[in-house]
């Protein structure tokens, strides 16, 4: 997680392996547990919003009230509670069109986490740029949300809204930090 960057160790390809002797050298990249972490936090997030878009298309044109004071009762929550019951009236409230609306919102939303995952895979330089961006979009909102007054009613625990936002400053220092020997550009030679 060190700030000086480590260059990439190159290595000559083996003759052995069907190559002749001198020909492209090929880039080994060094390894970056912490990257390995921001990928796996990238492809946690994007597949649970693919799962989330999915289920809320599905269940789009069922009885949302009936389906949700079912849900209530299967997780042995008390519907009574003033959340519950507040959350049941827009419940009721949603239309097909607009389930199916934010089902595909959320399906979209969830490629930018896949993306930035598979690119991060690649060592990507334009994605780890994106990446950097996305998170740091949020931290702002993050701080917002955690500065002001808690009002009843209000969703988001504060201690969920500051782990967010650590792993989110956590994500843009790292990569911005190590850009340069994450995302280094690979030139071949003549």
């Amino acid at each position: 997680m060190g700030a000086s960057p480590v260059p990439s160790t190159r290595v000559a390809a083996s003759p052995a392996a069907g190559e002749a002797a001198g020909a492209e050298i090929g880039i080994v990249k060094r390894r970056a547990p912490t990257l390995y972490a921001i990928i796996a936090i990238k492809l946690i997030k994007g597949l649970s919003f693919v799962i989330l878009a999915t289920t809320m298309y599905t269940l789009s044109d069922n009885d949302l009230p009936y389906e949700y004071q079912n849900l209530l009762h299967h997780l042995r929550l008390n519907p009574e509670r003033r959340f519950w019951s507040d959350l049941a009236i827009q419940v009721g409230n949603l239309t097909e069109k607009r389930v199916v609306l934010a089902a595909a919102g959320t399906l979209v939303y969830s490629l930018f986490s896949l993306v930035e995952a598979i690119g991060l895979m690649f060592r990507i330089r334009w994605i780890g740029w994106m990446t950097i961006g996305e998170s740091a979009f949020f931290i702002p909102i993050e701080i917002y949300e955690l500065t002001k007054p808690h009002e009843p009613g209000r969703s988001g625990h504060p201690l969920v809204l500051l782990v967010i936002l650590g792993i989110n400053v956590l994500i843009v220092w790292y990569l911005y930090q190590n850009r340069n020997r994450l995302f280094r550009h690979h030139h071949h030679e003549d």
